[in-house]
């Protein structure tokens, strides 16, 4: 029995103090949890992912990125809409700072320090830690396109993303950056007054309630900072995202579920023609087709406006054509012949719709 308490202490000795009575022992004692860490916590999670869309105008803030950031950072895996064309990109980006640059292949290992770059007329996606290539329907009219790359992002890594969106014309992204926020990713948009082409920043901040808005100068400084901001939860990724995915990976079992996301539409798809489905409680306002094409509304605008043209000068060739042969006809025949009346008044209808489709070209 310790001395406090036993019956024999001597009278004449101190009293001695209470440990409880001291504050500091009181606190450590009664609030553990905010003063003492747990000897077993699990590491924090943070941001180790980033992704980037880019298009024209976004060069410059590319460059000055690869330039400012450290040595050992997190992957940055960029997708710019260069179509099938040859990029000099990746050699832009590896002289322009301490980072490896280059167009990966499948099955690349995805690693710090490294600026991966979408090679032309592929997608490129993520997948357990490895890098998809896949020459998968064209999404927005491109391929390589920024909603592709973010979506895998958003189920492959949730929140451990970082999305950016950086100039460019149209909103190719929008819809892949809202899959990031949807997976508990961050969000970055660069300021569309500081971007050259600003309809793709714009578009993003209409539609997402963003992260970060940021000058393309300060991008190297913002990401710094986001990938330290620990990760406190997990949100789950939509069904739909998923099933979107896999419209892009080309899996049969998807075209089937196409109803599950969308509503049929009475549109074709200027890709293949197969009827559009809109894509149900998208913002802005999308449209797939089972083979996978996709199409926001404005690019799907965008394209049938190319289409249109198109057809308007192919039908203005066939009816020259279809003029001149039945000019041909009527110098080689009589003017008795019975047929002749006949052609005559056809190539007078003819050329009076060649001259309505000129006046239609020419008011374009």
């Amino acid at each position: 029995m310790s001395p406090l308490h036993s019956s024999h202490a001597r009278s004449d000795a101190p009293p001695r103090e209470c440990p409880l009575s001291k504050p500091h022992v009181r606190n450590a004692i009664l609030e553990p949890r905010t003063r003492v860490p747990a000897l077993n916590a699990p590491a924090p999670i943070h941001r180790d992912l980033i992704v980037i869309g880019a298009s024209a105008g976004a060069l410059r803030v590319l460059l000055q990125l690869a330039a400012e950031l450290p040595e050992g950072f997190p992957p940055v895996l960029v997708v710019q809409h260069i179509g099938r064309h040859l990029s000099v990109l990746p050699e832009l980006l590896g002289s322009a700072g301490p980072h490896r640059a280059f167009h990966p292949v499948s099955g690349q290992k995805i690693t710090n320090g490294t600026f991966l770059i979408a090679p032309p007329d592929h997608h490129m996606l993520v997948s357990d830690g490895e890098i998809v290539l896949t020459m998968g329907p064209k999404e927005n009219f491109a391929r390589p396109a920024i909603d592709p790359l973010f979506r895998s992002a958003a189920i492959a890594y949730g929140p451990r993303t970082i999305g950016v969106v950086l100039s460019g014309r149209l909103d190719d992204g929008t819809a892949g950056l809202q899959a990031i926020k949807a997976a508990g990713g961050l969000t970055v948009v660069q300021e569309p007054d500081d971007a050259k082409e600003p309809e793709m920043p714009r578009s993003a901040l209409a539609c997402i309630d963003v992260d970060r808005v940021t000058t393309g100068a300060m991008l190297a400084e913002v990401l710094q900072e986001l990938v330290r901001v620990p990760i406190t939860g997990h949100d789950d990724v939509p069904r739909a995202i998923r099933a979107e995915h896999a419209l892009t990976l080309d899996r049969s079992d998807a075209m089937e579920r196409i109803d599950d996301i969308g509503t049929r539409s009475d549109l074709a798809c200027p890709e293949c023609g197969g009827v559009l489905w809109q894509v149900n409680g998208s913002r802005p306002c999308r449209f797939r087709c089972h083979t996978g094409h996709a199409f926001s509304l404005t690019t799907l605008d965008d394209c049938q406006a190319s289409q249109a043209d198109v057809a308007l000068w192919a039908a203005l060739r066939a009816l020259h054509e279809r003029h001149r042969v039945l000019l041909m006809m009527l110098e080689l025949h009589d003017a008795d012949d019975p047929a002749v009346a006949t052609w005559r008044l056809e190539e007078e209808r003819v050329r009076h719709r060649i001259e309505v489709l000129r006046n239609m070209a020419d008011d374009e």
